[in-house]
C-alpha cells in the first residue's frame, strides 16, 4: 500500500471564495451511524492510501474530497501539479467504513482532479501549479445513503474561509494507516504559521505533524470553517511543518474551469463544532 504525503517546500497564488451550504439533517445519515465521513481512509487505484477531507454535493450527486496527489503515479517529491503524472479520472476509489476501520465496503470514482484539470488547461500560474491539490470522488449509491459531513471529534465544518490569521489555532483529523487505528492519534490541534502565495498555501504546525497517509485531511479554523487540505510534509524552510492547500481557491478553480462541477458546494456538518485544543 502506498501512503501519500508529498515532500515539498513552500510559496504563492490568487484568491476567490467558495460557498458552503448548511446541511439538512434529514439529508444525511446520523453522525453516529454514518460509515462515510470526513477523515475516512481512501484507497485510490487500490493502493494509494489517503484521508478524505470534506463532503460535497451539487444537489444530484454526493462527493468526498481528497488531495489530487492521492492519485499520483510519480515520486513523492513530484509536487508540481502542472507536470506530475496521475491516474486518470474514472479511477476507482475504495472508501473505508468509519465504524469498522480496515474495511472498505464503499466504492467511489475520482471524477475531478486539479492536476489533470490544470494540465488540460495549459495552466501557467506556477502558484496554482504548486498548490492546487484537490480532487473529488463521487460516491456510489451505497455510500451516499451512509454519509454524514461532520468531522469526527471536532464537529463542523461550519462554512468556508479564504484566510486564516498568522498564529491562529487550526484543527485537523488525520487517519493514516500508520496510526494503526489508534483513535487518540487522529485529531490534532495546531497553529497557522503563515499563509503564502496570495492565499493558496499555509504552513502549519500541529501537535504531531501529518504523516504519509494523512494526505488530503481536512483543516478548519477556530470557528470550524473549512480552509485547507493537507498536502505536504515540509523539509524546508520549516522542518516538520505541513503544507496545506487552500480549499476555497481550489474549489473556485474547479468552478471556473469545469462546467460539470460548477454547482458543487462544500457541505456543513450536522454536529456542532468544538474547538478542542490539546
Amino acid at each position: 500500500m502506498t501512503r501519500h504525503l508529498r515532500i515539498a517546500a513552500v510559496t504563492a497564488v490568487t484568491a476567490i471564495a467558495v460557498l458552503a451550504t448548511a446541511a439538512t439533517a434529514s439529508a444525511w445519515a446520523p453522525a453516529g451511524q454514518a460509515t462515510v465521513r470526513p477523515g475516512v481512509q481512501t484507497l485510490t487505484g487500490g493502493s494509494n492510501q489517503c484521508t478524505a477531507n470534506f463532503v460535497f454535493s451539487d444537489g444530484a450527486a454526493t462527493y468526498i474530497g481528497q488531495a489530487a496527489h492521492c492519485s499520483s503515479t510519480g515520486a513523492a517529491n513530484e509536487t508540481n501539479g502542472c507536470l506530475a503524472a496521475s491516474m486518470p479520472n474514472g479511477t476507482s476509489v475504495d472508501i473505508e467504513d468509519y465504524r469498522n476501520p480496515g474495511s472498505f465496503p464503499v466504492r467511489g470514482t475520482m471524477v475531478y482532479n486539479s492536476w489533470l484539470e490544470m494540465q488540460a488547461d495549459g495552466e501557467t500560474d506556477q502558484n496554482a501549479c504548486r498548490y492546487n491539490d484537490f480532487a473529488l470522488v463521487r460516491l456510489d449509491n451505497v455510500g451516499v445513503a451512509q454519509t454524514n459531513p461532520s468531522i469526527p471529534f471536532f464537529g463542523g465544518p461550519t462554512g468556508v474561509t479564504t484566510s486564516v490569521p498568522q498564529l491562529a489555532d487550526v484543527f485537523t483529523y488525520g487517519n493514516s494507516s500508520l496510526r494503526f487505528g489508534i483513535e487518540q492519534l487522529k485529531p490534532k490541534s495546531g497553529t497557522n504559521v503563515q499563509q503564502t502565495g496570495g492565499g493558496w498555501h499555509y504552513d502549519v504546525y500541529t501537535v504531531t505533524p501529518g504523516i504519509p497517509g494523512d494526505s488530503g485531511s481536512a483543516f478548519v479554523d477556530a470557528q470550524g470553517r473549512a480552509f485547507g487540505v493537507l498536502s505536504t510534509l515540509a523539509a524546508a524552510p520549516l522542518p516538520a511543518s505541513n503544507g496545506v492547500s487552500d480549499v476555497s481557491r481550489a474549489i473556485a478553480y474547479m468552478h471556473a474551469h469545469s462546467d460539470a462541477f460548477d454547482g458543487v458546494t462544500l457541505q456543513n456538518g450536522t454536529e456542532p463544532f468544538r474547538a478542542r485544543r490539546f
